[in-house]
C-alpha cells in the first residue's frame, strides 16, 4: 500500500509547492520534500531492476535449441564421408581404363598401317608373285592375267602358308593385348616369336652371313641371338632366291616350246612368220592340260618348311 501512495504523494505535494504561499512551502517542504526524494529514488531502482532481468532472462531458452542445430546437422556429415571414397576410386579408376583403350586402338592402327610392309617382308608373299609373273611371262602374254588377280592370288596364297603362324600370334599376342591382359612389349615380343620362327625354318646360313657382312657385323652364335632386322632382310633374300629357281623351272618347258615352233618356221621358209604367234597358242594349250596352275601353285606352298 505504501508504495502505491507514493507516488500520489509526491504528485499532491508538488500541487501543493504551486499553489501555497511561500511562507507555508517552506515549514512542509523540508519534511516532504526531503524524505520524499531518497524514498522515491531508493524505490524506483528495485521497480526498474527487475526489467532487465526480464529481459536477460528472455535469451535462456535459446540455448537448449543451440545443440539441436549440430545434432541434426552431425548426422548427415557421416554417409558425406562414406560416399567420399567411391567418388574418388570412379575418378581414379576411370580414366585408366580409358587411356588402355586409346593406347590399344592407336597401336592398332599403327599396326594397320604397317601391315602391308609385314606382308611384303615377312610372309612367302614375294616368292608367290614372282613365280606367278614369270608364267605370265613364259605364256608370251605380259598383260594376262592381270595384275590384281596374281597379286589377289598370291595374297590368299599367302594366307593359307602362314595360317600356323598367323593363329599362334593370333592366340599369344593379339587376343591377350585386345582384351588387356598384356602389356605392350610383352604383346610385341609375343607376336614376334612365330614370325621370327618361321623366317628362321626358310633361310640358310649364308643368307644370314652375307646380310651380317653386309652390316659389318660378326655373326651370333645362335639362331635366337640373330636380330629381327637382319633376319628379315635375309629372309627376302632368300625369298628371291627360291623363286627365281622355280621359274627357271616353269620357263624351261616354254622356252622348248619356242625354239621348236622356230625350227619348224624355218626349215618351212616362213621366216617372216612370227613364231611367238603360232607358239602362244600352243603353249597356252599344254598349260592347260597338264593343269599347270595347280601344279606350279601347290608346289610353290608346299616348299615352305
Amino acid at each position: 500500500m505504501t508504495a502505491a501512495l507514493r507516488p500520489i504523494a509526491i504528485v499532491l505535494t508538488l500541487l501543493a509547492g504551486a499553489l501555497l504561499p511561500g511562507a507555508a512551502w517552506a515549514q512542509i517542504a523540508p519534511t516532504a520534500v526531503v524524505a520524499e526524494p531518497v524514498a522515491t529514488v531508493s524505490e524506483v531502482q528495485p521497480q526498474t531492476a527487475p526489467a532487465p532481468r526480464a529481459e536477460a532472462e528472455t535469451p535462456a531458452p535459446a540455448p537448449p535449441a543451440a545443440p539441436a542445430t549440430p545434432a541434426a546437422i552431425a548426422p548427415p556429415a557421416q554417409p558425406l564421408a562414406l560416399a567420399a571414397p567411391p567418388r574418388a576410386d570412379v575418378v581414379q579408376t576411370t580414366p585408366k581404363t580409358e587411356t588402355s583403350e586409346v593406347v590399344r586402338l592407336a597401336l592398332g592402327l599403327s599396326l594397320a598401317a604397317l601391315l602391308p610392309a609385314v606382308v611384303l617382308c615377312m610372309t612367302p608373299f614375294v616368292r608367290l608373285v614372282v613365280v606367278l609373273s614369270m608364267i605370265r611371262h613364259g605364256l608370251g602374254m605380259p598383260e594376262t592375267p592381270p595384275n590384281q588377280v596374281l597379286v589377289s592370288l598370291a595374297l590368299f596364297l599367302t594366307a593359307f602358308a602362314m595360317a600356323p603362324t598367323l593363329s599362334a600370334v593370333n592366340t599369344q599376342a593379339l587376343t591377350p593385348f585386345l582384351e588387356g591382359r598384356m602389356a605392350v612389349e610383352r604383346a610385341m615380343d609375343q607376336g614376334a616369336a612365330p614370325l621370327r620362327d618361321f623366317m628362321l625354318r626358310q633361310v640358310r646360313d649364308q643368307d644370314l652371313k652375307a646380310v651380317y657382312d653386309i652390316a659389318r657385323q660378326p655373326l651370333p652364335a645362335r639362331a635366337r641371338e640373330v636380330g629381327t632386322l637382319h633376319l628379315t632382310t635375309a629372309f627376302m633374300l632368300n625369298e628371291l632366291r627360291v623363286a627365281f629357281k622355280i621359274g627357271f623351272v616353269v620357263l624351261l618347258p616354254f622356252l622348248l616350246i619356242d625354239l621348236v615352233v622356230s625350227s619348224v618356221l624355218l626349215a618351212l621358209g616362213m621366216m617372216m612368220v612370227p613364231p611367238s604367234s603360232i607358239a602362244l597358242p600352243i603353249k597356252v594349250l599344254l598349260f592347260v592340260l597338264i593343269d599347270g596352275w595347280s601344279l606350279v601353285l601347290g608346289g610353290v606352298v608346299g616348299s615352305f618348311r
